[in-house]
């Protein structure tokens, strides 16, 4: 089975930094691409990050220049740093994964989420 646990949530002060990470275990083929979701109290969920296997990143306008999404040294973890955090950043991030898995099949699997608050 292919899963995704997330880690590095927590509670920081506004004009923090906190880094989250993302680390794809089972069986894998290959990645296609990864991103970072997020949902907000009382909000729809959106996508925050994301980064293909070539590097190619994009960013929702909310969160550009401020966060930065890259690969790991090892090809199965993710990284978003969020720098200049805001109170409005408050939400549980979820990272996500397209994977050929060990059977070729083409499949989308989501973290569990960890909680990033920040506080004023």
């Amino acid at each position: 089975q292919v899963q995704l646990v997330e880690s590095g949530g927590g509670l920081v002060q506004a004009g923090g930094s906190l880094r989250v990470s993302c680390e794809v275990s089972g069986s894998i083929w290959s990645i296609n691409a990864m991103a970072w979701h997020r949902q907000a109290t009382g909000k729809e969920r959106e996508l925050v990050a994301a980064i293909d296997s070539g590097g190619s990143t994009n960013y929702v306008d909310s969160v550009k220049g401020r966060f930065t999404i890259s690969w790991g040294n090892a090809k199965n973890t993710v990284y978003l740093q969020m720098n200049s955090l805001k109170t409005e950043d408050t939400a549980v991030y979820y990272c996500t994964s397209n994977v050929l898995s060990g059977s070729l099949k083409k499949i989308d699997v989501w973290g569990q989420g960890t909680l990033v608050s920040v506080s004023p």
